[in-house]
């Protein structure tokens, strides 16, 4: 029934008891929740008595309120947050002095902790409001058990709609460009005799390990004697128990289980409380260059010389950013060699206010896998196993469409290294750098606001593939009818597929590589 006062909105009450005259003893009542009226989707019910389902409808729609108020604070916050990124983004703004970026933060500050609390009060309602809910239903199960199950058997059964998706065996499309469908398979033994880099130099330590899969594989680098690093599988011999869990001792890594210790070639070099065994694990080749540790996977002998991976003359690192994604890295692959999605996948980051062109193009050699794009100053190059180079032409902070990539003053470039760490999981390593603006690299944190942007932009991405591996392992191909800004993870798809059937020599690569 409606309360009493000047507050608007509903006061319901539960009775607990149902002998004759009850409704007159204030003992035979309990208040329950007071319902905020958001009118006008409420209407006033002065003087009228609910039944329990309706009261549990109004303490429904109370929580869906007080859902939406949340909502609501939760939005203004993520556009303050937003604010915040654009005042100290460097490719995003216009540059402003110290000064103006402070008074802009300050007032920026005032705002997010408004914001905050009252967070905190719709976490509160939400509280109440369920906890409210729950006594609701409890005295529905408790009281009205025979309502509950006549209420069932009437109402009309909800029909479960088949879904109208045909298989890709049922509909039998034309069959055009590459077939990328089904479960995925095994990694091809060929796809294994690279050089990978699994790792930057300065997130390995003298005391530290980094455990990481590639082709199904669990592998643990580390540091040993005189700072080499080694790779050797991270699995104990003696109980299987992961090594990355223990320490390293002297240049070896020690089994946190019986303290069993192994050196970077995989030989067990001591055993505590007991004779001394003659025990190996598996070890693969690995080496440091140019700040990246690099491991070969694969049967065949490694090759002599390790490519180089550094940033062009003129460029300095900004960021190095290591990320465990949940796609197969072949899936990721595509994604970053395509560029015409921009626009309408990242129109919160770095695409945000991009127009759409009415013609986009991905210029290559006719023997090559690295190229430009038109309209966007951009060049890229594929660089197998599993490596994508990107240099960005900034004509003006924020703005890039109206000139080559030489025309611009200034460029960021990329590294992307798509490590295969299974079926369904990629290592991706991240490198940065800037041709200008040398100044952030001594701003405190800025290592966190790069490392920010790179997730943000890679969430708009994740959210489109997921479903595309989704779809795959359902059997449907994700690469049919091919256009023309496809060009170059077409030709990364057809270089693959020549290396797993054994082709002599692989299309679009240099022979000598």
């Amino acid at each position: 029934m409606q309360g009493s006062g000047g507050r608007n909105g509903f006061k319901v009450f539960a009775v607990l008891s149902e002998g004759e005259g009850s409704f007159g003893k204030r003992s035979t009542w309990e208040a329950i929740f007071d319902v905020e009226d958001p009118r006008p989707r409420v209407p006033h019910t002065k003087g009228k008595f609910l039944d329990v389902h309706q009261a549990l409808q109004v303490a429904l729609f109370d929580i869906q309120y007080c859902d939406w108020r949340a909502r609501q604070d939760v939005l203004s916050i993520m556009l303050l947050h937003e604010k915040v990124v654009d005042v100290l983004n460097p490719l995003a703004r216009e540059f402003k002095s110290i000064g103006t970026m402070k008074k802009e933060l300050a007032g920026l500050q005032e705002e997010l902790a408004q914001a905050h609390n009252e967070v905190h009060i719709s976490e509160a309602r939400v509280g109440s409001a369920l906890d409210k809910l729950a006594h609701m239903e409890k005295l529905v199960n408790e009281r009205l058990i025979e309502d509950k199950s006549s209420t069932s058997s009437n109402s009309d059964p909800i029909s479960l709609s088949t879904s109208t998706y045909i298989q890709p065996s049922e509909a039998k499309p034309r069959k055009r460009g590459l077939n990328v469908s089904g479960p995925i398979e095994s990694y091809h033994p060929n796809l294994k005799n690279f050089w990978y880099p699994v790792a930057f130099s300065s997130d390995l330590k003298d005391d530290t390990m980094v455990p990481l899969d590639c082709f199904d594989e669990p592998w643990v680098i580390f540091r040993g004697k005189n700072r080499e690093p080694g790779c050797v599988q991270n699995t104990c011999a003696h109980r299987a128990c992961p090594l990355h869990l223990g320490t390293v001792n002297e240049g070896r890594i020690q089994c946190p289980y019986h303290g069993w210790e192994y050196s970077t070639d995989g030989k067990c070099e001591k055993m505590p409380s007991t004779k001394m065994l003659d025990v190996r694990i598996r070890s693969l080749p690995c080496f440091e260059q140019e700040g990246m540790i690099w491991i070969w996977p694969g049967e065949a002998p490694p090759s002599a010389a390790i490519p180089s991976l550094k940033p062009p003359p003129g460029f300095e690192i900004h960021a190095e950013i290591v990320m465990e994604l949940p796609i197969e890295h072949g899936l990721l692959l595509d994604n970053l060699l395509d560029l015409a999605h921009a626009p309408f996948t990242h129109t919160s980051t770095f695409a945000k206010g991009w127009s759409v062109p009415s013609l986009v193009k991905f210029l290559t050699p006719s023997s090559g896998l690295e190229g430009y794009w038109d309209p966007y100053p951009i060049d890229m190059e594929f660089r197998p196993p599993c490596i994508v180079f990107s240099t960005i032409g900034i004509a003006k902070p924020g703005k890039l469409k109206g000139k080559t990539t030489r025309q611009c003053s200034t460029h960021l470039h990329q590294l992307h290294v798509c490590l295969p760490s299974s079926g369904r999981k990629t290592r991706l390593l991240y490198r940065m750098s800037l041709d200008f603006a040398p100044f952030l690299r001594n701003i405190p944190f800025m290592h966190l606001l790069w490392r920010h942007f790179a997730e943000k932009v890679l969430n708009e991405d994740l959210r489109l593939v997921i479903g595309q591996q989704e779809r795959m392992l359902n059997g449907v191909n994700v690469w049919n009818l091919p256009v023309s800004y496809d060009k170059l993870g077409l030709r990364y798809r057809q270089w693959r597929d020549a290396l797993e059937r054994g082709v002599t020599q692989l299309p679009f690569v240099k022979q000598n590589m």
